[in-house]
């Protein structure tokens, strides 16, 4: 098989898939090497961009997933638009980053963070397919544990949960210590 025609065939299963499709099976579904597939993938997309495609692919985790670029997302939306509404609410966002920088994380421990009780926002969360059931803990009453889904690394347009912006510090908060010629102004009050 010719270089062309496997790089049509991996893009034949992307399409057909509509979902991530993990390295091995995606290889194994192309007949090439795994060692192979990420240059393929590489070119397939180079491809892309040089036809100015509306479409790309993307890496989520070990898996990837043929998507539609994000300057197309309005145009799409208008198109298509769902009764489902695409924003988060505040709640939803925090609950989100709580589960996505700690993961896998119990419900308690979100509401523990929060200070507030996080059940209904969890719920829609799971809906949504932004996170899904990771297991029980090994503790009394064996509670739920929830991480991160490849739609979560998708729709945020990161391939790996190790694609997250840092924290911020755990004093965000300048002081007065922090500003020398802050330093020198008051002790020139002083006198």
């Amino acid at each position: 098989m010719q270089i062309n025609e496997k790089i049509a065939v991996i893009e034949a299963i992307l399409f057909a898939s509509g979902e991530p499709v993990e390295f091995d099976r995606l290889a194994y579904g192309a007949g090439v090497e795994l060692t192979d597939l990420h240059k393929l993938v590489s070119m397939l997309n180079s491809n892309l961009n040089v036809m100015t495609s509306s479409l790309e692919v993307i890496k989520l985790e070990n898996s990837y997933q043929l998507a539609t670029r994000e300057e197309y997302a309005p145009y799409i939306r208008a198109a298509l638009e769902s009764k489902r509404s695409a924003t988060l609410s505040p709640a939803a966002m925090e609950t989100l980053t709580v589960i996505a920088y700690n993961q896998p994380v119990t419900r308690g421990f979100v509401e523990d963070v929060r200070g507030v009780d996080s059940s209904g926002v969890i719920t829609n969360l799971l809906e949504k397919e932004l996170i899904e059931e990771a297991g029980r803990l090994d503790v009394p009453g064996r509670p739920v544990t929830f991480k991160t889904t490849a739609n979560f690394l998708r729709c945020f347009r990161l391939s790996s949960i190790e694609d997250l912006p840092p924290l911020p510090s755990e004093n965000p908060q300048m002081t007065f210590e922090d500003m020398p010629e802050m330093q020198e102004d008051i002790s020139d009050d002083k006198e």
